[in-house]
């Protein structure tokens, strides 16, 4: 683990290759799973607010989960998690013309539409993130549905902690993410004279 501030970053974040490869999984991360996205509160309140401008993007079986349940719910683990459609897709699932899998959210982001890309868990995939008394776990999630994205990560040289720069500064600052790379540069100079 290498320690950045008060967060704990796998060896795994920093060693294996990752790129989404949507041409090949066609984003079933959104629609495989046994619970919805983890969100705190504040983004709960926040897809509840940007529900109107998707609406229209989610299927009738989505749209009727949120108005029996809502946007979402509490797991069996006791957390906050995205609604699910029959016990696996994502509510805010929606499928383009070509039948490739995506989020409503970033839809209507990339659109202008909302001010929200997606919800943090979502968008820092596949690292899942554990929040301790004193301490962060940043952990990467090794799913067999994102084989495709280790290869081509090994193809392209793209570290996971790389590839999610962007959501990593969205959810730490740009300080801790400068330091993360200082961090792993030393880390792999020290590797180097092994």
């Amino acid at each position: 683990m290498l320690q950045i501030q008060d967060k704990l970053v796998s060896f795994d974040v920093v060693e294996r290759e990752f790129v989404c490869n949507l041409e090949a999984c066609r984003g079933v991360c959104c629609i495989e799973g046994d619970a919805g996205a983890p969100i705190d509160e504040a983004e709960r309140q926040k897809l509840k607010e940007i529900l109107p401008v998707i609406w229209n993007d989610l299927t009738p079986a989505a749209r009727q989960v949120i108005e029996e349940q809502g946007v979402a719910y509490v797991d069996e683990e006791g957390d906050l998690v995205t609604s699910i459609v029959n016990g696996k897709d994502c509510v805010f699932t929606c499928y383009g013309a070509d039948g490739m899998c995506c989020c409503a959210i970033e839809k209507a982001y990339r659109e202008g539409k909302v001010d929200f890309y997606k919800p943090i868990s979502c968008h820092l995939y596949p690292i899942r993130l554990t929040v301790y008394d004193t301490f962060t776990a940043v952990n990467y999630h090794r799913w067999k549905i994102c084989k495709a994205a280790e290869v081509l990560g090994r193809k392209e040289g793209v570290k996971v902690y790389q590839f999610l720069r962007e959501p990593l500064i969205r959810k730490f600052g740009q300080a801790w993410y400068d330091e993360l790379c200082f961090t792993v540069a030393e880390y792999e100079k020290q590797k180097a004279k092994r």
